[in-house]
């Protein structure tokens, strides 16, 4: 799988003063996404595989804003892998109102680590048993 889409219907709590879907709430419509993506593949952003405790931290994430989105709003959100690394993944997101404007396009990379007990991060390779469900998309 290389693409996936969900939607997200804007909450009070997700807007500004101005009425206006905040900045910041875009980072966590992508990782939401992204955890529902993984979910798609039959796995998790924090899983335990052979005894490692594996998690995926962000290590980049770039936004760029169109359209203002409101309270009430439906968002769709496209996921597209745009890279699958040996050990990180790179996906690109598009947002669009129910009206079909585009209302921002972004990317986040997330590396696979394993966790240690005392919180420690160390990337490793992505297992096998999840980079076979994923697939670069087609530029």
């Amino acid at each position: 799988m290389h693409e996936f889409t969900t939607r997200r219907k804007v909450e009070f709590a997700d807007t500004d003063m101005a009425g206006i879907v905040h900045f910041a709430r875009y980072a966590v419509f992508m990782e939401t996404a992204e955890h529902e993506f993984l979910d798609a593949l039959g796995t998790s952003v924090h899983l335990e595989l052979d005894g490692v405790k594996i998690g995926w931290p962000r290590v980049r994430i770039a936004l760029e804003y169109k359209n203002p989105a409101r309270f009430g709003d439906v968002l769709e959100i496209e996921l597209r892998v745009v890279r699958k690394g040996r050990t990180s993944m790179t996906y690109g997101f598009r947002f669009t109102r129910g009206d079909g404007a585009e209302v921002a396009v972004g990317e986040a990379t997330s590396v696979c680590c394993a966790v240690g007990d005392n919180g420690t991060l160390r990337a490793i390779p992505i297992p096998e048993v999840i980079a076979g469900r994923v697939e670069q998309a087609p530029r």
